[in-house]
């Protein structure tokens, strides 16, 4: 096991894959913040703790389950002399719902509106809001666990990721947040390397294979790129500003202030 480590194709594909995790990763944060802010204010650390372990479980879970699965290698079925695999339809049923879920989250953030909203006001009980966000969190983790599979070789390397992951956003989640609110094309970045990631397990479910430091380097120099952009401009115009699901809910925008420290 600890041979991986000495190729340096393990560090660029962990180094990429946390990175990939901590940007989407941030608007777990913020809907567990959010649910966390229905809660006493003496009771939402706890809470915003357990929900991260949470979500930590969660994604192991389906991470072990997942590269299980995708040890079925012999063949379901046969379509005109292609055969399938446990394997194969997984990564393909993988493959497209990165697309998909990619494409509905840029059209969300870029086109969808969402109208205000009323607030409650009303503190929630903690087992509820504990039961909310474990179900948020298998939602947020599927996406994450098939990122994971589609840009690591090893489970070793993917779990070493996760957890380095939820570690930074544990202690830099508001740094993180106002730095993706003030350069949304990191975000829009991110979900572009969502459908290029989607489209490599796709391949791999049909047997075409793409070397995956290709795939590496495309987004290593696309983000260098746009990191020298915003180096070189140093007085920017305004951002586009993303739409976010919760902005018509004033709870919602008063809990993300109050406890990540930055306002959308």
């Amino acid at each position: 096991m600890l041979e991986i480590w000495a190729h340096p194709e393990t560090w660029l594909s962990l180094a990429t894959l946390a990175a990939m995790e901590i940007v989407l990763g941030i608007d777990n944060i913020v809907f567990l913040t959010i649910l966390a802010g229905k809660l006493p204010r003496e009771r939402q650390p706890l809470a915003r703790r357990l929900g991260l372990a949470a979500a930590l479980g969660t994604r192991l879970g389906l991470l072990f389950a997942i590269s299980w699965l995708m040890g079925l290698t012999a063949d379901l079925f046969a379509v005109r002399g292609k055969g399938f695999s446990g394997r194969d339809l997984i990564l393909g049923a993988g493959g497209l719902f990165l697309i998909a879920k990619a494409t509905f989250e840029i059209h969300a953030k870029l086109e969808a509106s969402h109208p205000e909203a009323r607030g409650t006001g009303r503190a929630a009980s903690f087992g509820a809001v504990l039961l909310q966000i474990a179900l948020l969190d298998v939602v947020f983790s599927l996406d994450s666990v098939i990122t994971a599979v589609g840009m690591a070789r090893h489970v070793e390397v993917m779990v070493v990721a996760m957890v380095l992951a939820v570690g930074v956003m544990l202690v830099f989640a508001g740094a993180i947040g106002t730095f993706v609110e003030r350069h949304p094309t990191v975000k829009m970045l991110a979900l572009a390397f969502l459908i290029l990631i989607g489209v490599m397990l796709l391949a791999d479910a049909f047997d075409r294979h793409v070397p995956r430091g290709y795939v590496y380097f495309a987004m290593a120099f696309s983000l260098g790129v746009e990191l020298l952009n915003l180096r070189v401009r140093r007085a920017p115009p305004a951002p586009v500003k993303l739409h976010k699901r919760w902005e018509g809910d004033p709870d919602a925008r008063r809990a993300v202030k109050e406890q990540l420290r930055f306002d959308f």
